[in-house]
C-alpha cells in the first residue's frame, strides 16, 4: 500500500530538514514520491508536526525487577484497573501490555531495556515480547560478576575478557553492556555498605575504576555501538557530584554513557547540606565530547524506584513510601524494589531543578538523552509535561513558583532562559538516540528508513500535543489515531550478535558446570523460546 502524509512539517534533523511537504510510505519504508502513481490512502496532516518515531534509550519496563514492583504494589495494580483511563501511579501500575499502548500513543516506537541480568534474560524477553506495537531491546549488566572480577584480579589478556563481553552479549539477546556501580554488588557481600570509584572489592582486589576501564574497553573494541552506559557510584548521595567527575574524566578521550545523571547532580551547601552542582557537571559533559548522558529528569508525585545497584536501594529502605520494599542479594548485582513519593519539598523541588538545569545547560542536543529513568525518577507517562517544560521557560516560572525557595536559590534553573525548539526534540529523542544505539534504519524520515512515523498537531498546550499523537505509524501501519491505539501489532527486539571464540565457550562450561552444577544450556536460550519465529532482528556491530 502506496501512502501520503500530507502537507504536514517534517522535522528530520538528520537529513537536514524542518519544511513542508509530503510524506510517502510505501510496504514499510519511507520512500520518495512515486513517479506516476497514486496515493492508496492520504492523511491530510496540514497544521501537523511530523518526526520519525521516537526512541527511549534508558526504560525500565521488563525483567525480575519490574515484574516483582507489581508484586510488591498491587494496590497500584487494583487502582489503576478499577479507573483505567486515570494515568497509572507508576510501572507497577500497569501490564506489559499496557505499556506498549502508552508508549506508542506518545508516538514512541523503540525502548530500551537498560538493565538487564544475564542469567535472567529469557524471563526478560518473554515479557518485552508481551509489549505491543512497538519494538525493544536490553543492555546486559556487567561489572560484578565472578567471572569477570576474576578475570581482572588475574590480568587476563584483553581477547579473553573481550570474548566473555561477546559471549554475554550474544547469549542473552542484548544490544550492549551496563555496568551498575561497578563492583559495588560484590562489596557488598562483603558487608560494604558505601562504594567510591577508587574504593576496592574486598574479595578481588580491583578497584571500581578498573572495572569500568576494562568494560569500557572491551566494548569499543568489538565495536558495539552503543558506549559503555554507566550506572556510576554514590548514586543519591549529597557531594555525589565528584563521584560523577571522575566518572566523566576517566573517560579518557574513549565513548562513555553516563545514566541518569541528575542523581549524581548533588553538591553540599546550605543548611541541610544539599545544593546543585548540575552547572559543574554541564560544563564538565561540554568539555568532553566523547561523553553522552541521560538525566533522569524527576517529576512530582508517587513512583516506585527500581535498581539492581543493590547498596544503593538497601540505604532507601528508610525513606520507603508506602514502607515496604524489596531487597535481594543474588547472584551478581542483586538490587531493590522501594516506593518512593517525591515531594514539593526542600530537596524534591532541587532534584527537579537539577534535572532540568541539565537538560538546559548542556549545549549540545546531540549528547544529552530524554529520559525520567523511568520508573525511578517519574513514570514515562510525564514525558509530554517534561517536553513543556523543556520548551517553555513560562511553564518552568509558573511550576518554580509552587515549589521550595529556598532549594531554588541553590540552583541557577530560574537564570536559565532557553527553550528547545521542535528540531532540538526530534534530534534527543529520534535522531542522537538511533545513532548512539547504532541504528540506521530509524529515528529519520529518509529514504529507506523503517516508516517509525509520529504526527503531532500544534497547538499552544504542549503537553498535550505529545500526550495524544494525531497519527502514529509502526512499519508503515497506522496504530495510533487521535491518541488512541486503534490497531495492534508485535514488534521486534533488537540485538547483537558478536562471536566468541570457541575456547570461551568451553571456559565458561566448565564454570558454571562447577559453581552451579548446571551445564551452559541452561545460562542461554535458543530465540525459539519466544513462540513468534520473528521475535528478533539482529542490528550488526561497527566494523
Amino acid at each position: 500500500m502506496l501512502i501520503r502524509l500530507a502537507g504536514g512539517e517534517v522535522v528530520d534533523p538528520v537529513n537536514g530538514e524542518s519544511r513542508r511537504r509530503d510524506l510517502w510510505i510505501c510496504d514499510g519504508l519511507i520512500v520518495e514520491k512515486p513517479e506516476g502513481r497514486r496515493a492508496d490512502k492520504t492523511f491530510d496532516v496540514s497544521g501537523c508536526v511530523v518526526m520519525a518515531g521516537a526512541i527511549d534509550i534508558h526504560s525500565h519496563v521488563g525483567g525480575g525487577n519490574v515484574n516483582t514492583a507489581r508484586l510488591l504494589l498491587p494496590e497500584h495494580h487494583r487502582a489503576h484497573q478499577a479507573r483505567p483511563q486515570h494515568t497509572p501511579l507508576s510501572n507497577a501500575g500497569w501490564s506489559t501490555f499496557r505499556t506498549g499502548t502508552l508508549y506508542a500513543q506518545m508516538g514512541f516506537t523503540t525502548v530500551v531495556e537498560p538493565a538487564m541480568n544475564p542469567l535472567n534474560a529469557l524471563h526478560t524477553h518473554l515479557e518485552l515480547a508481551d509489549i505491543p506495537i512497538i519494538d525493544k531491546a536490553t543492555l546486559a549488566i556487567l561489572g560484578n560478576d565472578d567471572f569477570l572480577l576474576s578475570m581482572i584480579r588475574d590480568d587476563a589478556p584483553a581477547a579473553m575478557i573481550d570474548d566473555y563481553v561477546a559471549w554475554t552479549v550474544s547469549s542473552s539477546r542484548s544490544l550492549g553492556v551496563k555496568v551498575i556501580n561497578a563492583g559495588g554488588a560484590a562489596a557488598f557481600k562483603e558487608n560494604v555498605r558505601a562504594f567510591s570509584f577508587d574504593d576496592v572489592v574486598p574479595a578481588y582486589g580491583v578497584s571500581s575504576r578498573r572495572i569500568v576501564k576494562t568494560l569500557q574497553a572491551a566494548v569499543g573494541r568489538l565495536g558495539i555501538p552503543h558506549p559503555l552506559h554507566v550506572h556510576a557510584n554514590n548514586l543519591g548521595i549529597p557531594g555525589n557530584a565528584a563521584t560523577a567527575a571522575e566518572t566523566i574524566n576517566a573517560a579518557e578521550g574513549e565513548r562513555l554513557h553516563l545514566a541518569h545523571l541528575q542523581f549524581y547532580g548533588y553538591g553540599t551547601e546550605g543548611k541541610r547540606g544539599f545544593s546543585s552542582e548540575a552547572a559543574r557537571l554541564a560544563e564538565l559533559v561540554n568539555g568532553n565530547p566523547e561523553v553522552t548522558i541521560d538525566v533522569g529528569q524527576v517529576m512530582f508525585g508517587q513512583t516506585v524506584t527500581i535498581s539492581a545497584d543493590v547498596i544503593r536501594q538497601f540505604s532507601a529502605v528508610g525513606h520507603a513510601s508506602p514502607r515496604k520494599s524489596v531487597i535481594y542479594d543474588g547472584d551478581a548485582n542483586g538490587g531493590g524494589i522501594v516506593p518512593y513519593r517525591y515531594k514539593q519539598d526542600y530537596y524534591g523541588s532541587l532534584q527537579w531543578a537539577i534535572g532540568l538545569e541539565l537538560f538546559l545547560l548542556i549545549t549540545d542536543p546531540w549528547r544529552v538523552f530524554f529520559t525520567t529513568d523511568h520508573p525511578n525518577g517519574a513514570p514515562f507517562t510525564t514525558y509530554p509535561e517534561l517536553f513543556e517544560l523543556l520548551m517553555s521557560r513560562e511553564a518552568r516560572d509558573i511550576q518554580s513558583e509552587k515549589l521550595n525557595q529556598a532549594a531554588l536559590k541553590h540552583s541557577t534553573l530560574s537564570s536559565i532562559a532557553r527553550e528547545y525548539t521542535l528540531d532540538e526534540i526530534a534530534i534527543m529523542t529520534r535522531a542522537a538516540p538511533a545513532r548512539l544505539l547504532g541504528f540506521k534504519d530509524r529515528g529519520h524520515l529518509g529514504p529507506g528508513s523503517i516508516a517509525d512515523v509520529a504526527v503531532y498537531r500544534r497547538g499552544k498546550d504542549i503537553a498535550r500535543m505529545f500526550r495524544e499523537a494525531a497519527l502514529v505509524f509502526k512499519n508503515g501501519e497506522l496504530v495510533v489515531e487521535d491518541g488512541v491505539v486503534t490497531h495492534y501489532r508485535w514488534g521486534k527486539a533488537l540485538r547483537l550478535n558478536p562471536t566468541p571464540d570457541t575456547a570461551m565457550t568451553r571456559r565458561l562450561g566448565d564454570y558454571f558446570e562447577s559453581r552451579y552444577g548446571l551445564g551452559l544450556d541452561w545460562f542461554t536460550f535458543p530465540e525459539t523460546a519466544i513462540a513468534r519465529t520473528d521475535a528478533f532482528a539482529e542490528v550488526p556491530c561497527n566494523s
